[in-house]
């Protein structure tokens, strides 16, 4: 905990909550804040009543005046999290949670996603939102810290993404966007109520020819989702999406010295081999849920996606991908209410299955052509989960949460190319205590014991230069330590301390080798020291204030690698110490709206040496529009202004990346501008 109080931001814990509090005493019409439930819990229950942290972003944050571009335009104002590469599509978007996830280079590892109730992590912890409609969010819940009690495998953090849903009035939308480095991105969409059905419907089409060369990228959505009310008050949910990507070009990471020749240069060898991808994904879900008595409730989910992936890598020897990927699961939970002893009890117990069948060939990348098949294996991974969650309320103000879930994954490599097939069964139990307790309606206490565990993916057990699984990487496991305190002041302005320690061990870590061949490695202890505080503040009834703030200092407890190198007391690749966001929110009467955000990212360190880091720096992102209502129309112009000083920095930085090439540079000054309209389609003409 002495830690926790030698960083130098520590003063902002004691100055801005009485900034915040100055200037809102001031305001004539003090605004109430609504209660903010949170479904990600698994026992839907207030924010403030939860045993660990949490936070919560609108649909209004996500979509209105805002690129659309990435999920990172909006997730940076929940503190705890850290988001990079907006830019390049072939790599997806990098998304850690109290440093779980840091270490990939592609995809999203040790975080758990799920989009209406779907998963879109693997069966093998492995996870991706290329099919992610930003158009048509309307909330998005985060969970900080461990998490695997509650969803098992690579829940460091959890992140539930629900679609637009419920909207009064039947309407008819379409939004038009462009901007530079050949933005452009059109949206259609149509939402409302008929009857006992609620439907909506989105179709996007995004292009962009990118601020680097080589980074152009296309993709084409379809989001569907419908939810019909029985007459016994039970409910059927239906959710679809489909995505073509025709083109995801990756300019790769280039060394310090090419980034002063030329930041929008890409690197020649991913040039060359023209690396990038292309796919095509289907899913479709079901979830149904119903009473069974007065104090149960059972839900059952099931759901189906189809992916077909096409990529080019910069290697030469076996840089031609294609997987045609079969994944699919369900899950069955069942809710009790009652008493314990006298006291109210709410218990879930349930089961979730998983299962990824891919089909995976490797070519020669010949100059950016498929050469020969160098590699043709199946691999199979399947996930079963049993978890029990109970909630006891004590006393009137005093609550107590245990939860306790159990694993087993199964892998399977089938190699059809040479005689190198492979099994691994990795098990884990995950338990958590947590309590809080309310000592008024502006002060709630919180601590709790949690853990997680994390297992390599199939991409991760990969063996260089040879087909089936590494027998020597194991699961990374994670045990977190955490105290909060949060609530309103004055019932508006809604504030959240949290303070951490996570041990982990086997932390799995990434290293390239000299071929370019991404490997992994298990070290052996880490340690993870954290405080994440965030206030949102009414100061005027037009205008509110927000801020983020996380301060981490993680580090290698105990780590020597294979070569005989000793990281003990390194700092881990890929977090900054300090991570700030504010942001001032303004809204009028006759429907002008704006928004100033700055984003402060602090230096760190690129490897496991720490022999070369980033440099810090502050983004500052202005939007703003006008919104012009009748009975039947809406019409609202915006625009915005990303990196507003045009300031040079690191977009994305690839950890331990051979040669030096930690950097993908960040855009220049960038303006896009749009329009929407939104047509009622219930108005009736006087």
């Amino acid at each position: 905990m002495k830690k926790l109080l030698q960083t130098p931001l520590a003063l902002l814990f004691f100055t801005l909550p009485c900034i915040f509090f100055s200037l809102s005493i001031r305001a004539q019409h003090p605004s109430q804040i609504e209660e903010v439930i949170i479904d990600a819990a698994r026992i839907p229950r207030a924010i403030d009543k939860l045993p660990f942290a949490a936070g919560v972003i609108s649909g209004t944050e996500v979509q209105r005046a805002q690129a659309q571009l990435g999920l990172d335009e909006s997730l940076t104002t929940i503190p705890g999290i850290f988001l990079q590469n907006r830019y390049n599509y072939a790599q997806d978007l990098r998304i850690s949670i109290r440093g779980f996830g840091a270490r990939a280079n592609f995809g999203i590892r040790g975080v758990k996603i799920f989009v209406d109730d779907i998963p879109e992590t693997l069966a093998d912890g492995q996870g991706g939102i290329d099919s992610l409609d930003l158009g048509s969010i309307g909330k998005v819940e985060v969970i900080r810290g461990p998490s695997s009690s509650l969803y098992g495998n690579a829940s460091g953090g959890v992140i539930n993404i629900y679609s637009e849903f419920d909207q009064p009035d039947n309407t008819l939308e379409a939004r038009f966007a462009a901007g530079g480095d050949g933005y452009k991105k059109n949206q259609l969409k149509a939402a409302g109520t008929k009857g006992k059905l609620s439907y909506l419907t989105s179709f996007s089409d995004q292009e962009v020819d990118g601020y680097r060369d080589h980074s152009e990228s296309r993709n084409r959505l379809l989001n569907s989702r419908f939810r019909y009310l029985f007459a016994d008050e039970s409910q059927l949910n239906v959710a679809i999406n489909y995505t073509k990507q025709p083109v995801a070009n990756d300019p790769g990471g280039i060394t310090q010295a090419d980034v002063e020749k030329d930041r929008r240069a890409a690197r020649d060898r991913n040039v060359q081999l023209n690396a990038g991808e292309k796919l095509d994904q289907t899913r479709i879900g079901f979830s149904y849920k119903r009473k069974v008595s007065d104090s149960g409730e059972i839900t059952v989910r099931n759901y189906y996606t189809w992916r077909d992936f096409d990529g080019l890598i910069p290697l030469g020897g076996n840089g031609a991908i294609e997987i045609d990927r079969y994944f699919a699961g369900g899950g069955l939970m069942y809710k009790h209410e009652g008493t314990i002893d006298n006291k109210n009890s709410t218990t879930i117990f349930g089961v979730d299955y998983d299962r990824q069948d891919d089909d995976r060939r490797r070519f020669q990348n010949i100059d950016g052509k498929r050469g020969d098949l160098v590699l043709d294996q199946r691999e199979l991974v399947t996930s079963l989960g049993l978890y029990l969650q109970n909630q006891t309320t004590v006393t009137e103000n005093w609550r107590i949460t245990i939860g306790l879930r159990y694993d087993n994954i199964k892998f399977e490599v089938s190699d059809h190319f040479s005689e190198n097939s492979g099994k691994r069964s990795l098990e884990q139990a995950s338990p958590m205590i947590g309590s809080s307790y309310t000592i008024s309606p502006e002060l709630n206490l919180y601590a709790n014991i949690s853990s997680a565990f994390e297992s390599p993916t199939t991409t991760e057990l990969a063996v260089s230069g040879t087909t089936g699984l590494n027998d020597d990487l194991q699961p990374q496991k994670a045990t977190n330590f955490e105290l909060g305190i949060k609530g309103l002041i004055k019932q508006r302005h809604r504030y959240s301390i949290a303070f951490f320690h996570i041990n982990v061990r086997d932390e799995i870590i990434q290293f390239e080798n000299s071929i370019g061949d991404d490997l992994f490695t298990n070290a052996g202890k880490s340690e993870r020291d954290g405080i994440e505080f965030s206030i949102n503040s009414p100061i005027t009834e037009t205008l509110t204030a927000s801020l983020a703030y996380t301060w981490s200092d993680f580090e290698f407890d105990k780590f020597v690698d294979k070569n005989g190198n000793n990281f003990s007391g390194n700092e881990l690749p890929g977090q900054p110490k300090n991570l700030l966001q504010m942001q001032l929110n303004y809204q009028s009467r006759n429907g002008f709206f704006a928004t100033i955000e700055s984003l402060y990212v602090d230096e760190f360190a690129l490897n496991n040496a720490n022999s070369a880091h980033t440099e810090s720096y502050l983004l500052s992102n202005l939007r703003a529009g006008y919104t012009y209502s009748t009975d039947i129309v809406d019409i609202e112009p915006f625009f915005g202004i990303s990196n507003v000083f045009n300031k040079a920095y690191t977009a994305n930085a690839r950890a331990n990346a051979f040669g030096g090439r930690y950097f993908e540079p960040g855009p220049d000054r960038n303006a896009y501008g749009g329009v929407l309209f939104r047509y009622r389609l219930d108005h009736t003409p006087k």
